[in-house]
């Protein structure tokens, strides 16, 4: 009998549990995860995100000059695909606990490996990466919810933004990935068919550099591909690029005339339209110079 007591009280007490754990409610500091494609890698973001709920945050409930979780509940963790610079400082590939410690006109931004550290339990300095300072900025419109955003997103580079209450800070990251880019490309054209022709003339017309062979590999994919409307448009302005106007008002034709019954027609005769008006310009005001 006694053993028959005990085994319902154990099925009981795992009934309750399992309830426990089932139940869903609102959460005060929801978690996030941002995962944004950079360079030709990623960075991903986990953290909770507390809400002001008509509290001061910083010098209050966040103190001015002491470690914090950036975030609620367990350490904010970030991870790099690749090695990229933050704010002149290099640092490696991999998963790190981002700790901060706020002050009214600075910040100062630790990356550590303590990942698996509840907010700043576990936080030991020798477990520090790199620490950066940057400004403090005044926002005029109010952030009711911690936010963390990566935006201004180039070839290579693009910001980490923190933003809560009137206050943001941010984190400028670069990627040197240019031999890496290279390599990818070359191990790409090299590959059977389809070749990324249009991806590798597109990547060196928008980092502005080797025109030439940006010109040789747009001339390959419209050999792939010669109604690629798309395709033309780029000719047109690597065209213009090599001071080659007539052969860029040529492709940039070419491109409306291929764009017409697409989805995308009157984005590409409005940009083509453009692009011609500002090569006549430019040609009158040389003429007007030449005069």
């Amino acid at each position: 009998m006694k053993q028959f007591f005990v085994s319902v009280l154990f099925v009981a007490a795992s009934l309750v549990g399992y309830a426990q754990s089932s139940l869903k409610l609102p959460a005060l500091s929801p978690t996030a995860k941002i995962s944004q494609d950079f360079s030709i890698s990623n960075i991903e973001i986990n953290y909770s995100r507390p809400s002001m709920r008509g509290r001061k945050i910083f010098g209050d409930v966040v103190p001015y000059g002491k470690i914090w979780r950036t975030g609620a509940n367990a350490a904010t963790k970030i991870k790099f695909g690749e090695d990229v610079e933050i704010a002149g400082q290099k640092i490696k590939a991999g998963e790190y606990a981002m700790y901060s410690m706020p002050d009214k006109d600075q910040w100062r931004i630790i990356l550590n490996t303590g990942t698996g550290n509840w907010g700043a339990d576990g936080y030991s300095k020798e477990n520090d990466v790199a620490r950066f300072t940057v400004k403090s900025i005044a926002m005029e419109t109010e952030v009711q919810t911690f936010t963390i955003e990566v935006s201004d997103i180039t070839f290579t580079t693009c910001k980490i933004e923190l933003m809560w209450e009137k206050t943001k800070v941010v984190l400028p990251v670069t990627a040197h990935n240019g031999e890496a880019v290279e390599t990818n490309i070359d191990k790409a054209i090299n590959h059977p068919q389809p070749l990324p022709y249009f991806q590798a003339a597109n990547y060196y017309y928008e980092t502005n550099q080797k025109t030439d062979i940006a010109s040789s590999y747009v001339n390959k994919a419209l050999e792939q591909d010669s109604k690629a409307f798309y395709v033309w448009y780029l000719k047109a302005r690597i065209e213009r690029r090599k001071g080659n106007n007539d052969e860029a008002i040529s492709a940039a034709k070419k491109s409306m005339e291929m764009a017409k019954g697409s989805a995308n027609e009157a984005e590409y005769i409005a940009n083509n339209t453009k692009l011609i008006d500002e090569i006549n310009a430019s040609i009158r005001h040389k003429q007007d110079i030449e005069k």
